[in-house]
C-alpha cells in the first residue's frame, strides 16, 4: 500500500529513465541537454511543492542544463535568467533553512498587497526596457522572452520568501512558456512546462494548507518573511 501511494515518484523515475535512454541511444529525437533538463526540471518542482529543501541543488543543477539549452537557441534573456536563478537559489536555500524567527525554518506566508503590487510594478517596467534591449541583440521573441523573464524572477524571489503568491505568478509565466518553446520548436521543453503548470497548481493547493492559521485570516507579510 505504501508503494502505491509513492506512484508520483515511480511513473516520475520510470520516465526519466525512458527520457535518457531514448535520447542516449538516439530512439527520440531529442538531446540529451534537453532530457536532463527536462528531468532535473521536473524534480526540482515536486521538491518545491513538498516544500522540501532539496529543491534547491537540484534546482541548481537544472539551471546549468538549461543555460547551455537556451544558448543554443538563442533565447538570451531566458539563458541570463538561470544565471540569476543559481545566485537566487542559494539564497532560498538558506532562507529556507534559516529565514524564520530565530534563525529557524521558514514557514509558508502570505505578502501584501502593496508589496505585490510594487513587484508587480517592477516587472511591467523591467519587461519594457528589457524588450528594446532584447530587439537590439536579435533576441527572436523579444517582448514575450522578457515578459516571462520579469515574471519568472518576481515569481523566484517570492519563492525564495515562501510566500504563497508566488505560485500565481509562476502559473502565469508557465502558460506564456508552454506557448514560447512550442514556436521553437523545443518540444519536450514544452511539454515540461506544461507539467510545471499542473504541479505548480498542486503546489498552490499544497501551500494553501501549509498556511498558519493566522496567515489564512490575514493578507500580510508573515513576521518571519519580512
Amino acid at each position: 500500500m505504501k508503494l502505491l501511494r509513492r506512484w508520483d515518484v515511480i511513473l516520475g523515475i520510470l520516465g526519466s529513465l525512458i527520457l535518457i535512454l531514448g535520447a542516449w541511444l538516439q530512439f527520440l529525437p531529442l538531446g540529451l541537454t534537453e532530457v536532463f533538463g527536462f528531468v532535473t526540471g521536473a524534480v526540482n518542482v515536486w521538491l518545491v511543492v513538498k516544500e522540501n529543501i532539496w529543491n534547491w541543488p537540484i534546482g541548481i543543477v537544472n539551471n546549468i542544463f538549461f543555460i547551455i539549452l537556451f544558448l543554443s537557441s538563442q533565447l538570451y534573456a531566458d539563458t541570463g535568467l538561470q544565471v540569476v536563478y543559481i545566485v537566487l537559489g542559494g539564497l532560498g536555500w538558506y532562507w529556507w533553512l534559516r529565514g524564520g524567527q530565530n534563525k529557524r525554518e521558514l514557514a509558508v506566508g502570505k505578502t501584501s498587497f502593496s508589496h505585490l503590487a510594487i513587484v508587480m510594478g517592477l516587472v511591467a517596467i523591467s519587461t519594457a526596457l528589457f524588450t528594446v534591449f532584447l530587439e537590439q541583440v536579435g533576441d527572436s521573441a523579444p517582448f514575450w522572452d522578457a515578459f516571462t523573464t520579469m515574471l519568472s524572477l518576481a515569481a523566484q524571489y517570492l519563492l525564495t520568501r515562501k510566500l504563497i503568491e508566488n505560485w500565481y505568478i509562476w502559473i502565469t509565466a508557465d502558460i506564456i512558456y508552454i506557448a514560447l518553446y512550442a514556436y521553437k520548436q523545443l518540444y519536450l521543453t514544452s511539454f515540461l512546462y506544461f507539467i510545471f503548470m499542473l504541479m505548480c497548481l498542486a503546489g498552490l493547493v499544497q501551500w494553501r494548507k501549509s498556511l498558519p492559521q493566522e496567515a489564512k485570516e490575514l493578507v500580510a507579510i508573515g513576521e518571519g518573511n519580512v
